[in-house]
């Protein structure tokens, strides 16, 4: 049940068929009596700069989802930047700060360091290769070198979309030793496909298999299937992999927290969604 004293948290993106998040947010609202609501909102490139000032001055706004095409766009609407933002280049969450002004963040990422920390997995010190350098990809990148990642090899096929992760993540996290364009997965702790490869039975895979090393955790972006090629031949291996739909179910918890919602797990979500 809406009312008037329902929170109001915008979806914003165009067009909205594809919208997900609604599936997954209000059927957990419902379950646990938070008085909340996301609303899927379709708006276009073109009036998106000004709506999404004035979406912020309704009374009953609590904040906002950004999904495609308005990601990289939000970043020049903002007071407010974090740090993983910065570095994926994005943003996919708005709310009003104290001081009444814009603060963004990116939680992608996180979605996916969340996972691999649920299981066991240690992000701290490893070294980790991954193969797309594009907005997930980024976004991962930058969760991992928040989470104490030690070394971080990428490949990409825009060379200037790599370059310009790798000189983010450079300026950001002096710390952490980057380098580009290298696909051999073997010898690292963690291989990650951040490409699309493997929506299709005829993609190639991203990294030769042979060469990961039965230790490593294998982790895949793609949503439009469980078990990709790439994942069936990690599992194979003997590796720990991740899904593409964990990194979705992941992040949300990390979301409510940034909107100051009560939180939960992705176990509880994914029990109540209703995809």
């Amino acid at each position: 049940m809406i009312s008037g004293n329902t929170k109001l948290i915008a979806h914003l993106g165009f067009p909205t068929h594809s919208f997900k998040a609604p599936l997954i947010y209000n059927p957990y609202f419902e379950k646990n009596g938070i008085d909340a609501v996301v609303v899927p909102m379709g708006c276009r490139p073109d009036d998106y700069m000004a709506f999404l000032k004035l979406v912020f001055r309704l009374s009953n706004i609590h904040g906002a989802l950004i999904t495609m095409p308005h990601k990289i766009t939000t970043m020049g609407l903002l007071d407010e930047i974090s740090t993983n933002a910065q570095v994926a280049g994005a943003c996919n969450a708005v709310k009003i700060g104290s001081d009444g002004g814009l603060v963004g963040d990116m939680f992608d990422g996180e979605g996916f360091v969340r996972g691999m920390l649920r299981r066991g997995r240690e992000i701290e010190g490893k070294r980790a290769i991954m193969a797309g350098a594009g907005g997930v990809g980024s976004a991962i990148a930058a969760s991992l070198a928040k989470a104490g990642l030690a070394e971080l090899a990428l490949s990409d096929a825009s060379i200037p979309m790599m370059q310009g992760l790798v000189d983010r993540l450079r300026r950001h996290y002096p710390g952490l030793r980057v380098e580009a364009g290298k696909t051999d997965p073997n010898g690292y702790d963690i291989v990650i496909n951040a490409t699309p490869l493997g929506m299709n039975d005829n993609d190639p895979l991203p990294f030769d298999v042979s060469r990961i090393a039965p230790s490593a955790f294998v982790g895949e972006v793609v949503l439009s299937r469980e078990i990709t090629p790439f994942l069936a031949a990690a599992r194979a291996r003997g590796c720990e992999y991740q899904v593409g739909t964990d990194m979705l179910f992941e992040q949300i918890p990390a979301y409510l927290e940034f909107f100051d919602l009560p939180t939960t797990t992705a176990k509880e979500l994914r029990a109540v969604a209703k995809l």
